[in-house]
């Protein structure tokens, strides 16, 4: 049977599952599936770990080839074979899920309150925060720093999280659907585009996992500044309320 969706799309709750060994070189292997996502869409990818019959290894990177994804490891010495198990480290996935849909939210707001404005870059970072780039090269920054308590109401709002597919075809032929300026996100291997739509607010492609904000009681903070010509970036952290 030919995969044609992410394991980490279609189970994103999935932190701990067992799969085999296709190929195992010095630091490396290649997986039959794995739970790990690797990065991409400015999310960084997930930390985890790989235990097998006589022992375990942190997973320090990925590497795509024609063959697959290999899960670089932190030990060069393993000799890795046979039924292995993959688990995610759960803190920090959850934390790159509430980011994201944090820009999920933010990407909503500026589209609809700028005219369709464009995102031109995008990067999550470990210490909680994140950073989107717009094409707006005449933006007032203090209409998007207004933008602040549309996300705090939005994420109190605790809307849910849908993820569908579509033919490529018929997202780019929807307007609003593709919001990157330069990329468009990648197709299954079907040609589906995975949507993610925030119930009552956001309806928009996106091919990197998303947080389901319902019940976790989290915020953002902004800020807003002029970034490279012809663009505006705009900043976000998330954070617990007390």
């Amino acid at each position: 049977m030919t995969v044609t969706r992410a394991f980490y799309h279609e189970f994103p709750d999935a932190l701990v599952i067992e799969t085999q060994v296709v190929d195992s070189r010095p630091g490396r292997v290649l997986l039959a599936n794995s739970a790990l996502f690797p990065g991409g869409g400015g999310q960084l990818p997930d930390r985890g770990l790989l235990k097998w019959a006589s022992g375990e290894t942190a997973v320090t990177g990925f590497e795509p080839s024609g063959e697959g994804m290999w899960h670089l490891l932190a030990r060069e010495d393993a000799e890795v074979a046979g039924t292995v198990e993959v688990s995610v480290e759960p803190a920090f996935r959850e934390l790159m899920r509430e980011l994201h849909t944090a820009t999920h939210i933010l990407n909503a707001a500026v589209f609809q309150d700028f005219n369709g404005a464009l995102v031109t870059g995008a990067q999550m970072s470990a210490d909680g925060t994140a950073r989107m780039d717009f094409d707006l090269p005449d933006a007032d920054n203090d209409r998007l720093r207004a933008l602040g308590p549309v996300l705090n109401d939005t994420i109190r709002q605790d809307l849910p999280v849908i993820c569908t597919y579509v033919p490529m075809a018929e997202a780019r032929q929807q307007y609003g659907l593709i919001r990157n300026q330069s990329v468009a996100p990648p197709p299954t291997a079907d040609d589906q585009v995975r949507i993610v739509e925030i119930a009552g607010l956001d309806r928009q492609a996106c091919g990197v996992r998303t947080w389901r904000p319902r019940g976790r009681h989290r915020r953002s903070g902004f800020s807003a500044s002029p970034a490279r010509a012809g663009t505006t970036a705009v900043s976000t952290s998330v954070w617990k309320d007390a």
